[in-house]
Order: C-alpha cells, then sequence, then structure tokens
C-alpha cells in the first residue's frame, strides 16, 4: 500500500499596511507593506493559519515578499517636493552603490541591500 502526502506551509498576503511604502528588490516597482500569515496546506486545501512575526514588504508585479529593511526608498510621486540636492562634498567620504544608492561600509565588496557588485 503506497501513501502519498502532498502538502506544506507558505506565506500569504494578509493585510496591506501601507501601499506604496517602498521598492521591489527584485524588479524595482512600488512595494506595499503587508502583514502575512502562515498557512499549513494539506493536499492543496488550507488547513491552519497563523499570523506572522513582522510586516513584509509585498510586490503585486513579481509576487516578491521581502524584509523591509531591503527596501529602496519608493519614488517620488508628483506630489512630493523634489530631493534636496547636497553638495558633492557629502559624499567624498561615503561609498554608496552605484545601482540602489544606498550607503555601503567600505570593506564590503557587494552591496547589502540589492547585491550587486560594488
Amino acid at each position: 500500500m503506497f501513501f502519498f502526502f502532498v502538502g506544506g506551509v507558505n506565506q500569504q498576503v494578509g493585510q496591506v499596511l501601507k501601499s506604496g511604502a517602498g521598492r521591489c528588490i527584485a524588479c524595482g516597482s512600488r512595494a506595499d507593506l503587508v502583514e502575512c500569515e502562515k498557512v499549513l496546506q494539506l493536499f492543496f486545501v488550507p488547513v491552519w493559519r497563523w499570523p506572522g512575526k513582522e510586516p513584509l514588504m509585498y510586490c503585486n508585479n513579481c509576487n516578491s515578499l521581502f524584509p523591509p529593511k531591503f527596501s529602496p526608498p519608493p519614488p517620488p510621486s508628483a506630489d512630493s517636493p523634489p530631493p534636496r540636492q547636497l553638495p558633492d562634498s557629502a559624499f567624498s567620504d561615503v561609498l554608496r552603490c552605484q545601482f540602489c544608492s544606498r550607503e555601503v561600509d567600505p570593506s564590503f565588496r557587494f552591496c547589502p541591500f540589492c547585491g550587486s557588485s560594488l
């Protein structure tokens, strides 16, 4: 006699906490801050749900879930004021990633936020 078990634990988006809170680390489109819940599924039927530990960022474009600390800031909207321009001397002693423009420790070889080579 054979018995096949089909099941597993998945994460599902529960409630949107803040729409457009950041950008996706995979595709760069807008990402929402959401509450997630874990779901135990047996034979593709949800059996048990429990809340996740912390909110996550969710991209509607590529369905990625990732922690908010890895998300670059959201793209500017038409209502927001233009970003403040800093003098070039302000960036002389700071290493920034060429892809996500976030400040990186000079001892790193790869950006911890987007994974690109520095």
